[in-house]
């Protein structure tokens, strides 16, 4: 299937060094996505700017402490931009989005009291579930987990509708599952908690490279991702709503600055991460600028008319790749298999095999060239809810630098295992 996107990969995946490399004679073919992406030049050459040219600790007086304190306001309007927020100071970095959630775990418990709940699901990656039963614990609450319907591995709606009450004080989900790439419901959910008086956390880690963040549509109060899930440095992004993390204790040293977002930023953080980030967001707005012909179109439309492009480029790999799994007897996919549900669910597949361990199959596409991803992902909840532990599964995770030969090199890749 044709789409907008298609021309445009070749020049894409040139701006990516990367994909250059060439294993076994063959060019390697990056499928580990959902663990991190790769990093277009522009990311590297961002990083490597500040670091040989301003950089600096924040507040300096003088000419590099101010360039870089310039630079770093502009990250964050990047990022605001990014998740679709109207105030830069919403943003705040950290080293990754487990620390970040660590972090805000331990002081949102101290606004919980004994017989309060919260609610996380199963279906997690464990980040945006032990964080918050770990901080449940300390502030001796209870925590419901919601169970999701192994047929399809979606959330079982009914089960989170049924859980979600007056005691609620905190509502954990993912936009969109790391193992099985299905997209949850954020908003229907966001709604069902307000109504009963809870607040929502959302994991957008995994939705960022595939979808378009938008914490309005969502309805959330708070928002995680990682800049290294989106073609970014490995640094994490949490946003939040003004009036709540301005009311909200943050643990940090004396000095830090209590004002947003500096509150919720503990300690100096890697600028130059920062900087990354920002360049993978103007990547993203890159694309949009192109395929709209508008070099001056503003960041948020631009990153809109990206991934208006991206979402349908993507579905036509999954949808090849999974009709070729289907011919494949020996192996079974979870998650949204449906064709018409394909608006369900983003580029990321995980499946068994009957006769061979999703690390025997990783390490034999990786000698090929292949680069998958095998185990639980740290969606060990799933997982063991699956029967699959300890092995897991091998997962397949397409972005838009991915190709439909690619594709079709690791599906015949997996049909020779057929006659072994």
């Amino acid at each position: 299937m044709s789409t907008p996107l298609a021309p445009l990969i070749p020049d894409l995946r040139a701006q990516f060094p990367a994909l250059a490399r060439r294993e076994n004679g063959q060019p390697a073919v990056f499928l580990d996505g959902p663990a991190g992406t790769q990093v277009p030049q522009s990311v590297i050459d961002a990083m490597s700017h500040y670091l040989s040219h301003c950089s600096a600790n924040h507040g300096g007086q003088f000419p590099t402490g101010r360039e870089s304190d310039a630079l770093l306001d502009e990250v964050h309007r990047g990022l605001a931009d990014f998740v679709g927020a109207d105030d830069p100071e919403e943003i705040a970095f950290g080293q990754n989005m487990t620390s970040l959630t660590f972090a805000f775990s331990r002081a949102l418990a101290r606004t919980w009291k004994p017989g309060d709940e919260i609610v996380v699901t199963l279906l997690d990656h464990d980040a945006n579930v032990t964080p918050w039963v770990l901080a449940a614990r300390d502030a001796g609450i209870k925590v419901q987990f919601v169970r999701f319907r192994s047929e399809d591995c979606t959330l079982d709606l009914d089960d989170i509708r049924a859980k979600i009450n007056g005691r609620s004080k905190l509502v954990a989900v993912g936009c969109a599952s790391n193992a099985t790439g299905g997209i949850n419901p954020v908003r229907q959910i966001a709604d069902w908690a307000h109504e009963a008086g809870a607040l929502v956390f959302a994991d957008a880690v995994h939705f960022a490279p595939h979808g378009l963040v938008d914490v309005k549509a969502l309805g959330v109060d708070f928002l995680a991702c990682s800049a290294y899930k989106f073609f970014g440095p490995h640094i994490g992004v949490l946003w939040g709503n003004r009036k709540l993390m301005e009311s909200m204790e943050a643990y940090k040293v004396r000095p830090a600055n209590d004002s947003l977002p500096s509150k919720w930023m503990t300690g100096t953080q890697s600028h130059e991460s920062m900087s990354g980030a920002l360049a993978a967001v103007d990547y993203l707005a890159g694309i949009g600028r192109h395929l709209a012909g508008n070099a001056a179109l503003p960041r948020r439309n631009a990153l809109t008319a990206a991934y208006e492009a991206i979402v349908p480029y993507e579905r036509s790999l999954v949808s090849r790749l999974l009709a070729g799994l289907a011919e494949v007897p020996e192996i079974k996919v979870f998650g949204i298999t449906d064709p018409s549900r394909f608006g369900e669910r983003v580029a990321t597949v995980s499946f068994t095999h009957q006769r061979f361990t999703s690390a025997q199959l990783a390490e034999r596409l990786g000698s090929r060239g292949i680069f998958t991803w095998h185990g639980n992902y740290y969606a060990l909840n799933l997982s063991e809810q699956l029967g699959h532990e300890p092995h897991g599964m091998l997962r397949v995770g397409l972005v838009h630098y991915n190709t439909a030969e690619e594709v079709e090199r690791l599906l015949a890749e997996l049909r020779q295992l057929e006659s072994q």
